[in-house]
């Protein structure tokens, strides 16, 4: 099994096919693991080829960055180390979380301190909070890829319009871009081909999935009884729509001989897009990271997306209906050609 690499966005940067989550280091958070089996993770995870490894500066309250920190520390130029700054580092202090300059150079400092080296390799704005002015949340960044702090920048879980005037931006005025977009995206949340993905292809961004098992519900273990050996995070039982996806990705499993999570993870990277996997050990991690071998065929595709598939609504809905394309076009439409690369529905 070899990840292999792709480029992330219109970047040159060489990241695998799927990320390392490390959300799962340490175990101050009540769940997790021992910082002797995060390392045995990196190992298994280094020996399939991968590079690409994603925390923050919160993650495990800041144990997950020292965590890595040590694994790492022997060969550090062959990571690409991926960190976030936004949520809160300290309770009651308002300017220790958010998306402004203070807590921009704050958290990054203390990431920095954390895993004792120069430079982030992908540094994420991690939440985008409603406070922050996107002049000063781009310019800020771009002051730390000058000074050398940062080498790329990225941005999650942010509206749409927001990513695109922030890019445009940059863009304009010289400014270092996002090459990445980290969002949630699974077969059982797709809401972000509305406007998320769609802008992230015209952009240049490439994307990144968290949660592409949907808290473990693409497992199909919410499918059966509650067992302890299959502890559960969700504490309300998934929807019948979510359930019903699950089932039909058991079901495309059992057919095609391999795992549900495989199959989950191997319909995200069909998308195009990076799946972020964490794991509580590393028997969970190389079964996930098996999925960059299992081809979907047509009907598995075909299945999965009739069960799965969401409605784009207004004003994808209105822009492609025939009669709305006829009075556009006078007609003309199929006989456009358009060159490739352009979108053409």
């Amino acid at each position: 099994m070899t990840l292999g690499y792709t480029l992330l966005g219109d970047s040159g940067l060489r990241v695998s096919r799927i990320a390392l989550g490390t959300m799962t280091f340490g175990t101050d958070w009540g769940f997790g693991a021992e910082p002797a089996e995060c390392a045995r993770q990196v190992e298994t995870y280094a020996q399939a080829g991968g590079n690409f490894i994603d925390t923050a500066v919160n993650y495990t309250g800041g144990s997950s960055e020292k965590i890595l920190a040590d694994i790492i520390a022997s060969d550090r130029e062959r990571w690409v180390v991926a960190t976030k700054y936004s949520l809160s580092r300290r309770d009651g202090d308002p300017n220790a979380s958010g998306n402004s300059r203070k807590n921009l150079v704050n958290s990054l400092e203390q990431s920095l301190r954390a895993m004792r080296t120069d430079r982030i390799d992908v540094y994420w704005l991690h939440v985008w909070d409603f406070l922050t002015s996107t002049d000063e949340v781009m310019r800020a960044l771009d002051d730390q890829v000058r000074a050398g702090k940062v080498l790329y920048i990225g941005i999650s879980d942010t509206p749409a319009w927001l990513v695109a005037r922030m890019q445009t931006m940059a863009e304009l005025r010289g400014w270092s871009p996002f090459v990445g977009l980290q969002i949630k995206y699974s077969l059982a949340d797709r809401d972000v081909e509305r406007e998320l993905l769609p802008m992230a292809k015209t952009l240049g961004l490439g994307v990144t999935a968290w949660g592409p098992l949907s808290a473990g519900v693409l497992t199909g273990k919410y499918n059966r009884p509650a067992t302890e050996s299959e502890p559960r995070r969700l504490g309300d039982e998934p929807s019948p729509r979510h359930l019903a996806i699950a089932a039909v990705v058991v079901d495309v499993a059992k057919r095609l001989g391999v795992e549900p999570a495989q199959v989950a993870l191997a319909w995200v990277l069909h998308q195009g897009a990076i799946p972020i996997v964490g794991a509580r050990s590393t028997q969970q991690l190389s079964q996930t990271l098996a999925s960059v071998d299992v081809a979907l065929d047509a009907d598995a595709l075909a299945a999965l997306e009739a069960v799965s598939r969401i409605d784009l609504g207004f004003p994808h809905d209105f822009v492609e209906n025939n009669d709305i394309r006829h009075i556009m076009y006078g007609g003309t439409r199929d006989t456009i050609d358009v060159p490739p690369g352009r979108r053409r529905t």
